[in-house]
């Protein structure tokens, strides 16, 4: 119970200031960040589901600090195309953004959540849509568990991007896609839930976003084998000064990399760099106000992610085969895989998961006569996927046979 309690104390606190600057117009001080409330809408959620949904979703924004040059908020829905209920600049105060929310309706449709989350990369969260730079960028997924689409890559671009995703499932949905989804750690940021029981996550969520849009301090996340990205607190304004942030290897002193951002800035990305490899980061802000000192953290890459390199497969039967790959990867690295057969003539695509450690499945319910691409997909820990592809062709079945006659016995015996 004191831990809950103590958790509380510390949102309620942190909601209490964070309000109070966004009113009083603290840009310095209040949060920052476009959230982005994204709700399964279509025909796979029942009325009553959706209405629970909304409910929660306006209780979750309720207590944030939304205002100008604050936390904006958005809603868009998934169905058969997205719809977006509010942009991002449209509404200025928590009030509103609460009456926006409860005015919204189902859309219906079909569940085409990769196509909504296409669309929230190119209008509302790009610079080109007119995106804010240099703010803390957050996705709150709500869903059943299912999509009628691809929903890997568009999330990846987003995550890409910056974004931080928190996914909440009220259905069984399937594990392995979605915490390749949700950002790390997977703890924090995917919650499977009733939907009459989202009120008790609420407060646990809330908390989450505000680390999210205003970290107390340097931090990294979104690390893989080839970067990672950095967020801090707004020590500055666009006008007081600007920061360097300083990327060194651990093991090359030597080897500094500069980047100069402006005072507004609350986040950068580093890319290009080596797999397995701590990395020092200093964070330097130059004031022309006050001496602010500097802020480091040490960063360390994950390491070289392979995918399948060999795939093998054998005992090919008319409605079987086996399928073999390699390397296998173990839990500390990977998921698990996704093992998908699809007839290369068209038609339904079957999918078998295999959990991280094992490296071969058989696949049953297969068509003789029958050409199919086997992909092996590992998805990692860190969100990405890689994939490898080979063809197989399942043999003809076996005939059915007529039954033999007994031949006539020529010259027999007689009695």
């Amino acid at each position: 119970m004191l831990p809950w309690t103590a958790l509380g104390l510390v949102v309620s606190l942190r909601l209490a200031l964070a309000l109070s600057h966004a009113e009083s117009g603290s840009a310095s001080s209040a949060p920052r960040g476009d959230l982005l409330f994204l709700l399964d809408s279509s025909a796979s959620v029942s009325h009553y589901e959706f209405s629970r949904v909304r409910e929660f979703v306006g209780q979750l924004a309720a207590p944030l600090p939304l205002g100008p040059g604050a936390l904006r908020a958005s809603l868009v829905h998934v169905g058969s195309q997205p719809y977006t209920e509010f942009p991002f600049d449209q509404h200025s105060s928590s009030q509103a953004v609460q009456d926006a929310i409860r005015a919204a309706t189902q859309r219906m449709g079909d569940t085409n959540t990769g196509l909504a989350l296409a669309y929230a990369k190119e209008q509302l969260f790009a610079e080109e849509a007119g995106a804010r730079p240099g703010v803390p960028k957050v996705l709150v997924w709500v869903t059943d568990g299912g999509s009628s689409d691809p929903v890997g890559p568009p999330m990846q671009e987003l995550k890409d991007l910056g974004v931080t995703v928190f996914i909440v499932s009220t259905g069984r949905g399937n594990l392995l896609e979605l915490s390749a989804a949700a950002s790390a750690p997977t703890e924090k940021h995917l919650h499977f839930v009733d939907v009459d029981d989202l009120h008790i996550i609420a407060q646990e969520l809330r908390g989450s976003i505000l680390d999210a849009v205003q970290p107390q301090q340097l931090h990294a996340s979104e690390v893989t084998p080839s970067g990672f990205r950095l967020a801090w607190p707004p020590l500055l304004t666009g006008d007081s000064g600007y920061y360097v942030v300083e990327l060194v290897p651990s093991a090359k002193p030597g080897a500094v990399r500069r980047q100069q951002l402006p005072g507004n800035a609350t986040g950068w990305t580093w890319a290009g760099l080596e797999p397995d490899t701590d990395y020092d980061v200093a964070l330097l802000p130059e004031s022309n106000v006050r001496l602010l000192r500097p802020q480091h953290v040490r960063v360390h890459t994950l390491p070289e992610e392979p995918g399948p390199e060999r795939i093998v497969l054998s005992h090919v039967r008319p409605r079987s085969l086996r399928v073999s790959w390699a390397p296998a990867l173990g839990p500390a690295t990977a998921l698990g895989y996704h093992v998908q057969l699809g007839s290369l003539r068209g038609g339904a695509v079957q999918r078998v998961d295999v959990p991280a450690g094992h490296n071969s499945t058989t696949v049953q319910g297969l068509a003789p006569s029958t050409a199919y691409l086997v992909t092996v997909t590992a998805v990692f820990r860190s969100g990405r996927e890689r994939a490898l592809s080979a063809k197989a062709c399942t043999p003809a079945g076996e005939r059915s046979r007529a039954p033999r006659s007994t031949p006539p016995h020529a010259g027999g015996r007689g009695a």
